[in-house]
């Protein structure tokens, strides 16, 4: 049944409102909403939808937000949907990189400081909870440690990209063994011929970029290649993106270390996707585009690929996950994730954060507040925050 376009927006932008916790906890949202209360698809269904979008590159909680609007409103519907549920959280982000450059002084240094321990202990939470859930055996743990070794080794994008291969061609050797998950069939409202269209754009930008970014076409077609590239690479969605996007903006010269940790810190306390820290590095980039223009630009450019792919996957996702195979190699490229992670975590975010025993008892209290006490997560940043102000003030 066919959902009115405005009835989809305020649906989902009540939910980029009040999602607070992460790509997991939106999926557990979009559960509770529609789903249990409003029943848009089954629960097999749904299982099914998230089995999707984790297969594929790109924020896997948005690209189950634009799904889930395709679902009753077709194409329209699915871009309705991912504008009001990732609006708030870019908006937010645009006003904290705007209000970050007017700071100043030492209380201001404190607190962008505890931002980036944060950071410190966010990625160590996603490592934690990944590592658990994406290498539960040795087989994928040895994938994992592997990735970390690579992209140790290899600290650029091609390293990343590298590893990811790696861990796909050994989920195809090692990981074929692990149980298959129940399937369910997905109410889409996407042709096959548009599915084809969206894959073509997908390949032609993907390929196309690059090639127009080294014939020098200019620096916004360079922004919009790393932020695209970026978007297109990432498994897994939410803090998976912070080593891809440091190695997009950060090695450049684009945006200092210290100004990518803090807006990393800020966006946890955000609600909605973690992937609108794009808005704020567009805003805060030394060169042209920058600004707001900048933020729009590498807002589209990073969810762009993501939003591709589902819409040419979907028409073709029941035939695909009865294959062993595709599983298999998706096994070894989310143990290898975790293994990429695990290296970010490291470098740049513990090397950048935590330059002492004060630094390191913040970011440990603010790992046990998410870990053990599962406090959410904009408490945490608000806590750390005042850490840092309070470590400035000695």
């Amino acid at each position: 049944m066919r959902e009115p376009l405005g009835a989809i927006f305020r649906i989902f932008l009540a939910l980029g409102l009040t999602s607070f916790g992460g790509p997991l906890a939106h999926l557990g949202y979009y559960r509770r909403e529609f789903v249990e209360r409003r029943k848009w698809l089954t629960e097999a269904a749904y299982a099914d939808l998230v089995a999707l979008c984790q297969f594929l590159p790109g924020p896997a909680s948005s690209q189950v937000c634009y799904a889930l609007g395709v679902s009753r409103g077709g194409i329209a519907g699915g871009l309705t949907a991912f504008l009001g549920f990732t609006l708030p959280s870019a908006l937010l982000m645009v006003g904290f990189a705007y209000a970050s450059g007017r700071l100043e002084g030492p209380l201001a240094a404190g607190l962008l400081h505890g931002l980036k321990l944060v950071a410190v202990a966010v990625v160590a939470q996603a490592v934690w909870g990944m590592a658990r859930t994406l290498c539960p055996d040795r087989e994928r743990a040895s994938i994992a440690v592997l990735a970390t070794l690579v992209v140790t080794v290899a600290a650029t994008a091609v390293g990343q990209i590298a590893a990811i291969a790696l861990g796909g061609l050994l989920g195809l050797w090692l990981c074929r063994a692990a149980p298959a998950d129940a399937a369910g069939r997905l109410p889409m409202m996407v042709s096959r011929h548009a599915a084809w269209i969206a894959l073509a754009a997908f390949a032609v930008l993907l390929v196309g970029l690059p090639l127009a970014a080294r014939a020098g076409a200019g620096r916004v077609v360079e922004a919009t290649e790393a932020f695209y590239r970026t978007g297109a690479l990432v498994f897994g969605g939410g803090h998976v993106v912070l080593p891809l996007l440091e190695a997009a903006v950060v090695s450049p010269g684009w945006v200092s270390h210290d100004a990518f940790l803090a807006g990393y810190g800020a966006a946890q306390a955000m609600p909605g996707p973690v992937f609108t820290l794009a808005a704020y590095l567009g805003t805060v980039m030394s060169e042209p585009p920058n600004g707001v223009a900048g933020a729009a630009l590498c807002l589209v450019a990073i969810f762009l690929p993501g939003l591709l792919l589902v819409t040419g996957a979907l028409p073709f996702w029941d035939a695909v996950r009865r294959r062993t195979a595709a599983p298999a190699a998706m096994r070894g490229v989310n143990a290898a994730v975790v293994g990429i992670l695990l290296a970010a975590l490291y470098q740049p975010v513990w090397t950048s954060a935590v330059k002492g025993p004060g630094d390191f008892v913040v970011a440990l209290v603010a790992f046990v507040l998410l870990v053990v006490w599962a406090l959410p997560s904009w408490s945490v940043v608000l806590l750390t925050a005042l850490g840092g102000v309070l470590l400035a003030g000695r």
